[in-house]
């Protein structure tokens, strides 16, 4: 069992970064790849940006790239997610998952065993 706890979100004007946190209890945390997703109000939960279990592979969402940069600290149990440039449409409530397949899998949300419970990033124009 893995519990998800995120952290770091907030009110931002555009322009702007925020780092968040997802920290993760349990031993296993190295065996999973994770990811972050977000989910607007009237829309669906979207991939932004996946890391592989020992962190050596990365994936973004073309809105995304080059703006966020995801990392993890498997010493720490933690994944991590700077925001920069930030946009009024990167508002929306962000979680992190764990996934028991392979970073590419998280893309379209498959194999992902855990959620965490998400933090709402809101960026003012």
């Amino acid at each position: 069992q893995v519990q998800l706890v995120e952290s770091g979100g907030g009110l931002v004007q555009a322009g702007g970064s925020l780092r968040l946190s997802c920290a993760a209890s349990g031993r296993a945390f190295s065996n999973y790849a994770m990811g972050w997703f977000r989910q607007a109000p009237g829309k669906e939960r979207e991939f932004v940006a996946g890391i592989s279990r020992a962190g050596g592979s990365t994936n973004y969402a073309d809105s995304v790239k080059g703006r966020f940069t995801i990392s993890r600290d498997n010493a720490k149990n933690t994944v991590y997610l700077q925001l920069n440039s930030l946009k009024p449409e990167d508002t929306a409530v962000y979680y992190c998952a764990a996934g028991s397949l392979t970073v590419a899998h998280l893309i379209t949300k498959t194999g992902i065993s855990y959620w965490g419970q998400g933090t709402q990033v809101t960026v003012s124009s």
